[in-house]
């Protein structure tokens, strides 16, 4: 897992949970683990090797995997595992086909837990095993989520609390409300605008409020599978129409920062610097980028007398919303009149995975900031998360080849260059990367916010002051 006292997730970061100790062998070929030995799991079942091989197996999809799953998103994470050996009951060796310095990085996110090999997969729709500091107590569906102290979990003295509740709040103004009137210790991560923080910060100055990247990215996805968007001038005509830094400025009140795929220093690794993002897409001039949209559009047939006219998707969240009706406003200065068609969750990710849509405003979470994770996730041409269908030959060679450099000085520049690449192809254009106000009350002690919403949530060096 991720250093939970450490905000920038980095392989300097990782640190042993179930394994103890782990070694790469064969120059970054094999990946060899040390279990902890006596850890359970919270129906006193041993944890052992056979779990981990059961879990990566189900999401690598192996042809003689136990479990299946109908749809894993980070099957592509796992795509360069050719083998997962279990010797004994306390060691894993992850053979790969090639070197992959990065496997470690996309096992130690939130995005990777280890499942029981003895529990059916679809029995954890309804309830939960797992080996960490909190056992489920209770779930009412739409109200809350109660957690009891693991009185048998393998840190010894851990975790502080005697439990947790995760209240179900779907309205964001009663969540805020919820907040500032101390019925919630600690607001959910990803969920505090820079407005609403301000806010509550007004309203009870005493509230802690961290500002930290939320390794969420805006974007826009478009079909290109099917006219109008398998134009490659209508996806830049998009991509050049939106005024990245007024979203910023207007929209999201200052509270998200420029970027491209990956997330940008200091908050990250592998982001583009300033003199990077000045000649792509959506960062010059506004009324330049503008002019720049409509020459395209022209080129693809479209201009005046001919509008551009599509329906755009996105998920019935508010945060969801506001950026979209902001891309349609943009679009509409350039010819393109787009209306707006909301979908609820349950619905959104299998519409956009069966491309069943043309345009839609999106965000996107990183599990991890490593390239491998979001490029063989969201742009490799398989992948059931590349909404898109994008597919390039030269960009798929480049993620190859950064995936197994081992030099970072090297690798970080095959990064930047796919990035740019990515760009200029409106694969999936990124329009920022979000901020996160994180706000807890001054009592909740050892919260520390990562730079990643995904990987902070694990509460066993959490206690209260009251």
């Amino acid at each position: 897992m991720f250093d939970a006292a450490t905000p920038v997730e980095s392989m300097d970061s990782v640190v042993p949970e179930l394994a103890e100790k782990w070694s790469w062998q064969d120059n970054y070929r094999n990946l060899v683990f040390f279990l902890r030995k006596n850890v359970k799991w919270h129906d006193g079942q041993p944890f052992t090797s056979k779990d981990v091989k059961f879990t990566f197996d189900m999401v690598r999809g192996a042809p003689d995997a136990q479990g299946k799953l109908r749809l894993s998103p980070r099957k592509d994470w796992y795509a360069n595992v050719e083998q997962i050996e279990t010797p004994d009951p306390h060691t894993v060796i992850f053979r790969l086909k090639r070197p992959q310095p990065s496997l470690l990085m996309m096992l130690a996110s939130g995005y990777s837990p280890v499942y029981a090999a003895h529990v059916n997969p679809a029995d954890y729709r309804n309830s939960c095993v797992g080996t960490g500091p909190f056992k489920l107590k209770e779930w009412r569906k739409g109200e809350f989520i109660d957690y009891v102290r693991n009185t048998d979990y393998f840190v010894k003295g851990r975790p502080y609390l005697d439990g947790l509740r995760y209240v179900v709040i779907v309205e964001r103004g009663t969540r805020t409300a919820a907040l500032q009137s101390g019925q919630l210790d600690v607001a959910m991560p990803g969920e505090t605008t820079k407005t609403a923080a301000e806010q509550l910060k007004k309203a009870v100055p005493q509230l802690v409020v961290t500002p930290v990247a939320a390794s969420v990215t805006d974007n826009i996805i478009m079909n290109s599978r099917k006219p109008p968007f398998d134009n490659v001038n209508v996806r830049q005509a998009v991509s050049y129409a939106v005024d990245r830094g007024a979203l910023i400025r207007v929209v999201l009140q200052g509270g998200a920062v420029p970027a491209v795929a990956m997330m940008p220093r200091p908050y990250g690794v592998w982001g583009l610097v300033d003199k990077d993002l000045a000649g792509l897409p959506g960062y010059g001039k506004p009324a330049d980028m503008k002019e720049r949209a409509k020459r395209l559009l022209a080129e693809a047939g479209y201009g005046p007398g001919k509008s551009l006219r599509i329906e755009m998707v996105t998920r019935a969240i508010a945060v969801y919303v506001d950026m979209a009706s902001f891309v349609i406003h943009e679009l509409k200065q350039v010819g393109i009149e787009a209306t707006l068609r909301q979908v609820e969750t349950a619905q959104w990710h299998p519409m956009a995975t069966r491309g069943d849509y043309q345009i839609g405003a999106n965000l996107t979470g990183l599990g991890v900031d490593d390239p491998d994770a979001n490029f063989y996730e969201n742009f490799a041409c398989s992948s059931p998360r590349n909404y898109g269908g994008y597919c390039s030959e030269l960009v798929t060679k480049l993620i190859e080849q950064q995936s197994q450099e081992l030099d970072p000085a090297k690798r970080l520049a095959h990064v930047v260059a796919i990035q740019k690449q990515l760009e200029q192809d409106a694969a999936r254009p990124t329009l920022d990367s979000r901020l996160d106000y994180f706000t807890v009350w001054p009592h909740v002690k050892n919260m520390v916010p990562h730079h990643n919403i995904f990987n902070f949530g694990r509460m066993q060096e959490v206690w209260r002051d009251k």
